[in-house]
């Protein structure tokens, strides 16, 4: 089984959430910023380097919030030849300090945008999102 950490960031201002839509596979999705973690890098400094590809906003970490864990079978992954997979998902608080809002370029997501919390239900989003938005109390 192979094993995946990565890091993201729960983004909540004036009531909306920040979320990039992922596509990759023939699938997508809204997720949370984020991403793996480069050998020898820092989880936080990893959720602040995601963020920003994915957004264009720098943000500053405010708590960490969580570790998810999953396992993906291999029949359920895009490429079931690839195996089953462990999935750690380190989730922190974060607030924006600068940049601007854009869509990542050559990446897994192809668009980021501010939802009302009270929208995200009626998104086609990954079940990540719902929980790191239980974990930060939303």
């Amino acid at each position: 089984m192979k094993q995946r950490v990565a890091a993201y960031a729960v983004i909540v201002e004036s009531g909306r959430v920040l979320l990039p839509h992922w596509v990759e596979g023939g699938r997508s999705g809204w997720t949370l910023p984020g991403g793996g973690i480069d050998p020898g890098e820092h989880p936080a400094d990893a959720a602040v380097r995601e963020v920003f590809e994915e957004t264009g906003y720098h943000v500053v970490l405010d708590e960490l919030l969580g570790i998810d864990s999953i396992v993906m079978l291999a029949a359920s992954r895009l490429d079931p030849a690839d195996g089953d997979l462990h999935g750690v998902r380190i989730v922190w608080r974060a607030h924006v300090v600068g940049g601007e809002l854009r869509n990542e370029a050559d990446g897994s997501t192809d668009t980021a945008a501010w939802f009302d919390l009270a929208d995200v239900a009626a998104l086609d989003r990954v079940e990540l999102v719902d929980i790191a938005l239980r974990m930060a109390g939303y």
